[in-house]
């Protein structure tokens, strides 16, 4: 018998079906022959169908042919049109006193990490100083990569996404939230986080374990083996 959750098979269809997206959009983007160009847009087909299975799941009603549309809408020519997960950076900022900025984000209400998305043009560091200083009105400087994340897998996004984590040291700067993205924004000490912050069970040990001086190396998925089945471990470790 499976331990695995009808929340772990739901994610698990979700992530199968936008791996087909992938595997499909990008031999769309790079096929000239009629026959292969059929064969892909059957397989995106299929993949509606195992999404909207999903969708169903979570009681999210849309049908299938309206995924196939968006999907075909979005298809690049060659490079461009190789299909990818996205990148976000998100950043651990200690303080002086060992406590983390955390801001409240304004769609959900949430409290986390600053985080965002990467930008063209900027490393991953780049990106990261320049997320928190926009979101908190706080400067740093980056000391450690801390973890490379699936989000798909770890189970908090329902499309291919990579998080880069960062450990950074605040320098300067003052608390002023994003008149748009936060809500709110402050400094919290590890034993008083915000009562709806999200993920502090896997994430909070790693983080003011960072904070307070400890260098690990940094965290990733291992291999699973199979890749579509293997076990429902997240990481090598905690972040």
């Amino acid at each position: 018998m499976s331990d695995a959750s009808p929340n772990d098979f739901t994610r698990d269809l979700t992530r199968w079906s936008e791996s087909l997206v992938g595997i499909a959009r990008t031999g769309l983007a790079f096929t000239q022959s009629l026959y292969e160009r059929e064969r892909f847009e059957e397989v995106l087909h299929v993949a509606a169908d195992i999404k909207a299975a999903a969708d169903e799941a979570l009681e999210v009603r849309r049908e299938s042919d309206h995924f196939v549309q968006e999907w075909m809408d979005d298809i690049g020519e060659g490079i461009p049109g190789y299909v990818t997960p996205k990148v976000a950076i998100g950043a651990v900022v200690g303080n002086d006193s060992g406590e983390i900025l955390l801001v409240q984000r304004s769609d959900s209400g949430v409290w986390l990490y600053p985080t965002g998305w990467a930008d063209v043009g900027y490393s991953p560091a780049e990106v990261v100083v320049k997320e928190v200083l926009e979101e908190t009105g706080i400067e740093c400087e980056p000391v450690q990569l801390m973890a490379v994340i699936d989000g798909q897998r770890a189970g908090f996004s329902r499309f291919g996404m990579y998080l880069l984590l960062f450990h950074c040291r605040a320098t300067g700067g003052s608390l002023v939230p994003h008149p748009l993205e936060t809500a709110d924004v402050g400094w919290f000490r590890r034993d008083a986080l915000p009562e709806n912050t999200v993920g502090a069970k896997w994430w909070g040990p790693g983080a003011f374990a960072a904070i307070d001086g400890a260098r690990t190396a940094t965290v990733f998925e291992a291999p699973r083996s199979p890749v579509w089945r293997g076990d429902a471990a997240h990481a090598q470790g905690q972040v």
